[in-house]
């Protein structure tokens, strides 16, 4: 049975101050519903991916406000795997339906981070690792800055190699009206900026950021072809250790690597054939394993591939990727970057991705990561 999107709605990702986690949850799922012409009481079953709401809102019971902004009884179920909370959230929803013939489930994710102090921020995403970083003083940075160096002194990169991931997103950002970073940056600034954990500076990380996202998905053939609609060909999820300390490599993310190998099985599907990839970003690291991990290029070829912007969208190449800006420059409200992966994919299959807009496109992938690899998913989607 083929499981389709139907419609896709997010808000701005940035500072959003004005507004609660709820408003923009509200904000997203009314959004969607209008994109899909399909109201509230048709809806199946609601799935939320939230990573802080327990942390930052003291709330755990999300389910149940949604419930009540909208006068809903139905099932809502509240997901979270860190970073990847929206990708699991659709994940689990794309499983709900596509055994159930007509069955229509409304996916939402939302974060609101920058409300409170950095030092609140950063020991709430650090809740994603294991015991012993957190105990060590480690942060994100940190951990990623320590699998950078060991694969660039393998492979002999530079920072310039890093920065030129930054440079291509944040030039995809300048064409998403909905980006939390809309300006072109350099090479030379991106090797000039502070250094947060050697070797990733300030502009190789993603920022701290608000917002949502929504799609809705059908088991209802003819409710899709009723609307702009795709495909999922498959979605699929797999773990691996949350300490560095116990993995056997620091220069792959292993559940990457299982989750692509079952996708592409599933949809009958070879990585060539991809035309577009929303790939988890996090840090301009993260984007080089990503596109080795998924099968795209070759082990240690990633660094030279990216500086020669071989994906860039303005090179008009067989793949272009992170078209949204990636998290780099779209954002990184964690649970709610794995549904706009989604939907920017969305956008790009049926032809309503405006300035940024791929030609041709059929197949697409999103790659969404939690913690520093613990949880990896997959989606490949097509037309």
């Amino acid at each position: 049975m083929n499981t389709h999107i139907i419609g896709y709605h997010t808000t701005r990702f940035g500072e959003l101050w004005e507004k609660s986690l709820f408003d923009l949850v509200e904000e997203s799922i009314i959004g969607v519903l209008k994109d899909a012409k399909c109201d509230i009481k048709e809806i199946d079953a609601i799935f939320f991916g939230n990573m802080l709401g327990g942390v930052l809102e003291n709330n755990l019971h999300a389910g149940a406000k949604i419930a009540d902004i909208f006068g809903l009884t139905i099932p809502i179920f509240r997901t979270e795997a860190a970073c990847a909370s929206g990708g699991i959230a659709l994940h689990l929803a794309h499983e709900y339906i596509k055994n159930q013939p007509g069955k229509t489930v409304l996916v939402v994710g939302a974060e609101k981070m920058t409300d409170v102090q950095p030092e609140i921020i950063t020991q709430g995403l650090m809740s994603a690792a294991s015991g012993e970083e957190q105990e060590s003083g480690l942060t994100f940075p940190g951990l990623y800055a320590l699998m950078a160096r060991v694969y660039m002194k393998q492979f002999r990169y530079e920072r310039k190699h890093l920065a030129t991931v930054a440079v291509k997103n944040h030039a995809h950002g300048i064409l998403n009206p909905t980006a939390h970073f809309r300006r072109a940056i350099t090479i030379e600034q991106a090797l000039k900026s502070s250094i947060v954990a050697d070797p990733l500076g300030l502009l190789d990380c993603s920022p701290v950021s608000d917002g949502a996202a929504a799609l809705i998905i059908t088991s209802d053939d003819a409710r899709s072809k009723k609307s702009k609609s795709i495909s999922i060909l498959s979605s699929q999820t797999a773990t691996d250790s949350i300490s560095l300390l116990q993995r056997k490599s620091l220069i792959e993310l292993k559940a990457t690597q299982i989750a692509a190998k079952k996708a592409y099985i599933e949809a009958q599907i070879t990585p060539d054939r991809i035309n577009i990839a929303e790939v988890h970003d996090c840090f301009t690291i993260a984007e080089l394993f990503a596109m080795e991990d998924l099968g795209f290029w070759k082990k240690g070829e990633a660094g030279k591939r990216a500086s020669q912007f071989e994906t860039l969208l303005e090179n008009k190449g067989p793949l272009i990727v992170n078209t949204s800006g990636g998290l780099k420059a779209s954002g990184h409200p964690v649970g709610a970057t794995g549904i706009k992966q989604v939907g920017e994919l969305y956008l790009q299959l049926t032809g309503q991705a405006d300035k940024r807009q791929i030609s041709n496109a059929r197949y697409g992938l999103a790659h969404n990561v939690g913690g520093s690899g613990g949880t990896a998913v997959v989606t490949i989607v097509g037309v």
